[in-house]
Protein backbone atom coordinates (compact mmCIF):
# COMPACT_ATOMS: atom_id res chain seq x y z
CA UNK A 1 0.00 0.00 0.00
CA UNK A 2 2.86 2.49 1.14
CA UNK A 3 4.30 1.67 -2.29
CA UNK A 4 1.61 2.36 -4.22
CA UNK A 5 1.08 5.86 -2.55
CA UNK A 6 4.62 6.47 -2.87
CA UNK A 7 4.75 6.02 -6.70
CA UNK A 8 1.30 8.11 -6.84
CA UNK A 9 4.10 11.24 -8.01
CA UNK A 10 5.29 9.12 -10.53
CA UNK A 11 2.32 8.23 -12.42
CA UNK A 12 0.92 11.52 -12.60
CA UNK A 13 3.92 12.19 -14.76
CA UNK A 14 3.10 9.61 -16.82
CA UNK A 15 -0.87 10.75 -16.90
CA UNK A 16 0.21 14.32 -17.60
CA UNK A 17 1.88 12.76 -20.45
CA UNK A 18 -0.55 10.56 -21.87
CA UNK A 19 -3.11 13.36 -21.67
CA UNK A 20 -0.63 15.37 -23.61
CA UNK A 21 -0.50 12.60 -26.24
CA UNK A 22 -4.35 12.11 -26.61
CA UNK A 23 -4.47 16.29 -26.80
CA UNK A 24 -2.02 16.24 -29.86
CA UNK A 25 -3.74 12.84 -31.56
CA UNK A 26 -7.12 14.63 -31.27
CA UNK A 27 -6.07 18.10 -32.20
CA UNK A 28 -3.36 17.58 -35.59
CA UNK A 29 -4.90 20.90 -36.88
CA UNK A 30 -4.18 24.15 -34.48
CA UNK A 31 -7.98 24.63 -33.41
CA UNK A 32 -9.96 27.78 -33.12
CA UNK A 33 -8.64 29.22 -29.10
CA UNK A 34 -11.63 29.16 -27.31
CA UNK A 35 -10.75 29.52 -23.36
CA UNK A 36 -11.67 25.59 -22.27
CA UNK A 37 -12.56 27.81 -19.26
CA UNK A 38 -14.79 30.84 -18.25
CA UNK A 39 -11.91 33.74 -17.70
CA UNK A 40 -8.45 31.56 -19.03
CA UNK A 41 -5.62 32.93 -20.59
CA UNK A 42 -3.78 31.90 -23.30
CA UNK A 43 0.06 31.56 -22.32
CA UNK A 44 1.82 29.95 -24.70
CA UNK A 45 1.62 28.16 -28.41
CA UNK A 46 3.75 24.78 -29.26
CA UNK A 47 3.08 24.34 -33.38
CA UNK A 48 0.04 26.00 -33.06
CA UNK A 49 -1.27 24.60 -30.05
CA UNK A 50 -2.37 26.59 -27.38
CA UNK A 51 -1.35 26.49 -23.63
CA UNK A 52 -3.98 27.60 -20.93
CA UNK A 53 -2.92 28.74 -17.18
CA UNK A 54 -5.69 26.59 -15.87
CA UNK A 55 -3.30 23.78 -18.16
CA UNK A 56 -0.09 24.79 -16.13
CA UNK A 57 -2.44 25.15 -13.38
CA UNK A 58 -3.77 21.45 -13.22
CA UNK A 59 -0.01 20.34 -13.84
CA UNK A 60 1.02 22.11 -10.96
CA UNK A 61 -1.89 20.44 -8.55
CA UNK A 62 -0.83 16.84 -10.21
CA UNK A 63 2.98 17.31 -9.04
CA UNK A 64 1.45 18.52 -5.32
CA UNK A 65 3.25 22.09 -6.02
CA UNK A 66 -0.13 23.42 -4.97
CA UNK A 67 -3.35 22.66 -3.42
CA UNK A 68 -6.66 22.21 -5.48
CA UNK A 69 -8.46 25.60 -5.06
CA UNK A 70 -5.04 27.58 -4.81
CA UNK A 71 -4.21 30.41 -6.90
CA UNK A 72 -0.81 30.34 -9.60
CA UNK A 73 -0.05 33.62 -10.12
CA UNK A 74 0.83 33.81 -14.05
CA UNK A 75 3.94 36.25 -13.11
CA UNK A 76 5.57 33.48 -11.07
CA UNK A 77 8.64 31.80 -11.01
CA UNK A 78 6.73 28.41 -10.00
CA UNK A 79 4.48 29.03 -12.51
CA UNK A 80 7.29 29.56 -15.54
CA UNK A 81 8.44 26.74 -13.63
CA UNK A 82 5.93 24.78 -14.49
CA UNK A 83 4.71 26.00 -17.90
CA UNK A 84 7.72 25.16 -19.52
CA UNK A 85 7.31 21.80 -18.19
CA UNK A 86 4.23 21.60 -20.09
CA UNK A 87 5.59 22.38 -23.23
CA UNK A 88 8.17 19.75 -22.96
CA UNK A 89 5.35 17.66 -22.93
CA UNK A 90 3.72 18.61 -26.02
CA UNK A 91 6.97 18.04 -27.51
CA UNK A 92 7.63 14.91 -26.69
CA UNK A 93 4.43 13.75 -27.26
CA UNK A 94 4.19 15.43 -30.87
CA UNK A 95 7.18 13.82 -31.20
CA UNK A 96 6.15 10.33 -30.19
CA UNK A 97 3.08 10.37 -32.34
CA UNK A 98 5.57 11.60 -35.41
CA UNK A 99 7.57 8.26 -34.80
CA UNK A 100 4.11 6.40 -34.87
CA UNK A 101 4.75 5.05 -31.02
CA UNK A 102 1.34 5.49 -30.04
CA UNK A 103 0.50 2.41 -32.10
CA UNK A 104 2.82 0.03 -30.66
CA UNK A 105 0.70 -2.39 -28.53
CA UNK A 106 2.48 -2.11 -25.64
CA UNK A 107 2.08 1.99 -25.26
CA UNK A 108 -1.94 1.54 -25.97
CA UNK A 109 -2.17 -0.54 -23.03
CA UNK A 110 -0.31 1.94 -21.17
CA UNK A 111 -2.21 4.95 -22.35
CA UNK A 112 -5.45 2.93 -21.57
CA UNK A 113 -4.45 2.41 -17.83
CA UNK A 114 -3.25 5.94 -17.93
CA UNK A 115 -6.87 6.68 -19.41
CA UNK A 116 -8.54 4.97 -16.58
CA UNK A 117 -6.52 6.32 -13.89
CA UNK A 118 -8.06 9.66 -15.04
CA UNK A 119 -11.45 9.02 -14.96
CA UNK A 120 -11.07 7.44 -11.85
CA UNK A 121 -9.56 10.68 -10.97
CA UNK A 122 -12.65 12.44 -12.28
CA UNK A 123 -15.61 10.06 -11.03
CA UNK A 124 -13.42 10.50 -7.11
CA UNK A 125 -13.33 14.49 -7.56
CA UNK A 126 -16.65 14.83 -7.98
CA UNK A 127 -18.40 12.52 -5.55
CA UNK A 128 -15.92 13.88 -2.52
CA UNK A 129 -16.27 17.72 -3.90
CA UNK A 130 -19.93 16.93 -3.42
CA UNK A 131 -19.32 15.15 0.00
CA UNK A 132 -16.62 17.28 1.43
CA UNK A 133 -18.44 20.86 1.29
CA UNK A 134 -18.91 23.40 4.18
CA UNK A 135 -21.85 21.84 5.31
CA UNK A 136 -20.34 18.85 6.15
CA UNK A 137 -17.02 20.25 7.59
CA UNK A 138 -19.02 22.39 10.00
CA UNK A 139 -21.32 19.49 10.51
CA UNK A 140 -18.58 17.06 12.05
CA UNK A 141 -16.64 19.90 13.74
CA UNK A 142 -19.73 20.45 16.22
CA UNK A 143 -19.84 17.01 16.24
CA UNK A 144 -16.42 16.71 18.03
CA UNK A 145 -16.99 19.46 20.27
CA UNK A 146 -20.06 18.13 21.72
CA UNK A 147 -18.66 14.44 22.10
CA UNK A 148 -15.33 15.92 23.42
CA UNK A 149 -14.14 16.28 27.07
CA UNK A 150 -12.19 19.74 27.61
CA UNK A 151 -9.68 18.49 29.36
CA UNK A 152 -8.03 20.61 32.34
CA UNK A 153 -4.30 21.95 31.96
CA UNK A 154 -2.12 22.40 35.11
CA UNK A 155 1.03 24.40 35.42
CA UNK A 156 2.95 23.40 37.39
CA UNK A 157 6.93 24.36 38.82
CA UNK A 158 9.02 21.94 41.11
CA UNK A 159 12.15 21.78 43.12
CA UNK A 160 14.04 18.47 42.58
CA UNK A 161 15.96 17.76 45.50
CA UNK A 162 18.59 14.50 46.89
CA UNK A 163 16.66 13.77 49.84
CA UNK A 164 13.67 13.94 51.95
CA UNK A 165 15.26 16.63 54.71
CA UNK A 166 16.14 18.50 52.00
CA UNK A 167 12.82 18.95 50.62
CA UNK A 168 11.69 19.50 53.55
CA UNK A 169 13.88 22.31 54.18
CA UNK A 170 12.91 24.11 50.67
CA UNK A 171 9.25 23.85 51.71
CA UNK A 172 9.53 25.22 54.94
CA UNK A 173 11.80 28.51 52.45
CA UNK A 174 8.99 28.46 50.46
CA UNK A 175 6.62 28.42 52.97
CA UNK A 176 8.68 31.22 55.17
CA UNK A 177 8.20 33.37 52.04
CA UNK A 178 11.37 32.68 49.78
CA UNK A 179 11.54 32.98 46.16
CA UNK A 180 10.53 29.49 44.03
CA UNK A 181 12.48 31.10 40.97
CA UNK A 182 15.49 31.40 43.00
CA UNK A 183 15.51 28.38 45.29
CA UNK A 184 14.59 26.08 42.08
CA UNK A 185 18.00 28.06 40.29
CA UNK A 186 20.42 27.15 43.65
CA UNK A 187 18.93 24.19 44.74
CA UNK A 188 16.60 21.92 42.17
CA UNK A 189 18.63 18.66 40.54
CA UNK A 190 16.37 19.14 37.73
CA UNK A 191 18.52 20.84 34.97
CA UNK A 192 16.19 21.29 32.42
CA UNK A 193 13.77 23.30 34.95
CA UNK A 194 15.76 25.18 37.53
CA UNK A 195 16.89 28.11 35.74
CA UNK A 196 13.22 27.96 34.14
CA UNK A 197 11.55 28.82 37.79
CA UNK A 198 11.38 25.22 37.93
CA UNK A 199 8.25 25.59 35.16
CA UNK A 200 7.14 22.18 33.54
CA UNK A 201 5.28 22.44 30.17
CA UNK A 202 1.89 22.75 30.73
CA UNK A 203 -0.15 19.13 31.43
CA UNK A 204 -3.30 17.74 31.73
CA UNK A 205 -4.06 15.76 34.70
CA UNK A 206 -4.29 12.72 32.32
CA UNK A 207 -0.93 13.43 31.43
CA UNK A 208 0.49 13.74 35.29
CA UNK A 209 2.51 10.77 36.22
CA UNK A 210 1.47 8.42 39.03
CA UNK A 211 4.19 9.90 41.16
CA UNK A 212 2.90 13.18 40.77
CA UNK A 213 -0.48 12.62 41.48
CA UNK A 214 -0.71 14.86 44.92
CA UNK A 215 -1.19 17.37 42.58
CA UNK A 216 -4.15 16.49 40.60
CA UNK A 217 -6.43 17.61 43.39
CA UNK A 218 -4.09 20.88 44.67
CA UNK A 219 -5.72 24.21 44.01
CA UNK A 220 -3.62 27.19 42.01
CA UNK A 221 -1.15 28.63 44.69
CA UNK A 222 -0.73 25.60 46.54
CA UNK A 223 2.65 24.22 47.68
CA UNK A 224 2.45 19.93 47.39
CA UNK A 225 5.01 17.83 48.70
CA UNK A 226 7.67 16.83 49.45
CA UNK A 227 7.04 13.46 47.36
CA UNK A 228 9.03 10.95 45.80
CA UNK A 229 9.83 10.18 42.38
CA UNK A 230 12.44 9.13 40.18
CA UNK A 231 14.36 12.20 40.02
CA UNK A 232 14.01 12.68 43.40
CA UNK A 233 12.66 14.31 46.19
CA UNK A 234 9.87 17.13 44.77
CA UNK A 235 8.33 20.16 46.04
CA UNK A 236 5.61 21.67 43.83
CA UNK A 237 3.68 24.17 43.25
CA UNK A 238 0.20 24.74 41.29
CA UNK A 239 0.81 27.96 39.42
CA UNK A 240 -2.62 27.84 37.21
CA UNK A 241 -5.52 25.27 36.10
CA UNK A 242 -7.39 25.94 33.48
CA UNK A 243 -9.65 24.04 30.98
CA UNK A 244 -7.92 23.36 28.04
CA UNK A 245 -9.22 25.75 24.77
CA UNK A 246 -11.31 23.55 22.32
CA UNK A 247 -9.63 23.17 18.56
CA UNK A 248 -11.08 25.82 16.35
CA UNK A 249 -12.49 24.99 13.04
CA UNK A 250 -9.90 26.41 11.33
CA UNK A 251 -7.28 24.30 13.02
CA UNK A 252 -9.25 21.00 12.63
CA UNK A 253 -10.43 21.64 9.52
CA UNK A 254 -7.58 20.12 7.30
CA UNK A 255 -7.56 16.87 9.68
CA UNK A 256 -11.62 17.01 9.14
CA UNK A 257 -10.67 17.19 5.23
CA UNK A 258 -8.66 14.33 5.21
CA UNK A 259 -11.47 12.38 7.32
CA UNK A 260 -14.55 13.19 5.01
CA UNK A 261 -12.38 12.21 2.05
CA UNK A 262 -11.41 8.33 3.27
CA UNK A 263 -14.80 8.00 4.04
CA UNK A 264 -16.16 9.15 1.04
CA UNK A 265 -13.76 7.26 -1.34
CA UNK A 266 -13.65 4.00 1.42
CA UNK A 267 -17.68 4.08 0.76
CA UNK A 268 -17.61 4.59 -2.87
CA UNK A 269 -15.48 1.72 -3.81
CA UNK A 270 -17.05 -0.73 -1.34
CA UNK A 271 -20.68 -0.07 -3.05
CA UNK A 272 -18.72 -0.90 -6.74
CA UNK A 273 -17.50 -3.93 -5.30
CA UNK A 274 -20.75 -5.09 -4.03
CA UNK A 275 -22.17 -4.40 -7.63
CA UNK A 276 -19.24 -5.93 -9.35
CA UNK A 277 -17.64 -9.65 -10.16
CA UNK A 278 -14.26 -9.19 -8.93
CA UNK A 279 -12.39 -12.28 -9.04
CA UNK A 280 -8.54 -12.48 -8.10
CA UNK A 281 -6.48 -15.10 -10.18
CA UNK A 282 -3.39 -15.49 -8.01
CA UNK A 283 -2.77 -17.42 -4.79
CA UNK A 284 -2.43 -15.27 -1.50
CA UNK A 285 1.13 -14.93 -0.99
CA UNK A 286 2.92 -17.95 0.78
CA UNK A 287 4.55 -17.48 4.35
CA UNK A 288 8.62 -17.06 3.72
CA UNK A 289 10.97 -19.42 6.11
CA UNK A 290 12.48 -16.99 8.37
CA UNK A 291 11.12 -13.75 7.01
CA UNK A 292 10.11 -11.50 9.40
CA UNK A 293 6.20 -11.32 10.72
CA UNK A 294 4.19 -8.82 12.16
CA UNK A 295 3.37 -9.39 15.60
CA UNK A 296 -0.76 -10.30 16.22
CA UNK A 297 -1.46 -7.07 17.68
CA UNK A 298 -0.03 -4.94 14.75
CA UNK A 299 -2.61 -2.74 13.36
CA UNK A 300 -4.73 -4.02 10.16
CA UNK A 301 -3.08 -2.28 7.33
CA UNK A 302 -5.14 0.46 5.45
CA UNK A 303 -7.22 -0.16 2.57
CA UNK A 304 -7.16 3.29 1.30
CA UNK A 305 -6.54 3.53 -2.22
CA UNK A 306 -3.95 5.51 -3.92
CA UNK A 307 -6.78 7.95 -5.53
CA UNK A 308 -8.00 8.29 -1.92
CA UNK A 309 -4.45 10.09 -1.18
CA UNK A 310 -4.72 12.39 -4.11
CA UNK A 311 -8.07 13.10 -3.63
CA UNK A 312 -7.32 14.74 0.42
CA UNK A 313 -5.10 17.09 0.94
CA UNK A 314 -2.08 16.03 1.94
CA UNK A 315 -1.27 15.50 5.97
CA UNK A 316 0.73 14.10 8.16
CA UNK A 317 -1.74 12.97 10.55
CA UNK A 318 -3.88 10.06 10.18
CA UNK A 319 -7.54 9.64 9.58
CA UNK A 320 -9.59 9.90 12.96
CA UNK A 321 -11.62 6.49 13.53
CA UNK A 322 -14.72 8.51 14.90
CA UNK A 323 -15.56 12.08 14.82
CA UNK A 324 -14.68 12.11 18.77
CA UNK A 325 -11.25 11.02 17.58
CA UNK A 326 -10.46 14.27 16.08
CA UNK A 327 -8.28 16.04 19.29
CA UNK A 328 -6.34 18.68 19.23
Amino acid sequence: MNARLTKRKDWRAALALAAALALVACTRQPAADRPPEPGDRAVARVNGHTIWASDVKREAVAQGLIGEGEPLDVSSDLFRQVLDEVEDQKLLAAEAIRRGLEKDPSAQRRLAAARERILGDILLEQSVGKAVNEASITGLYQEMVRNSTPAEEIHIRQIVLGSQVEADQVRKALEAGENFDTLAAQRSKDESTRFKGGMLAPLTSDMLPDAYGPLKAAKAGELVGPFHTEQGWVVARVDERKVETPITLETARPQIVRFLTYDQVKDLILTLRKKAKVETLIPPPTDVPGAPKEPASAPAAATMPAAAAAAAPAQPAQPPQTASGLRK
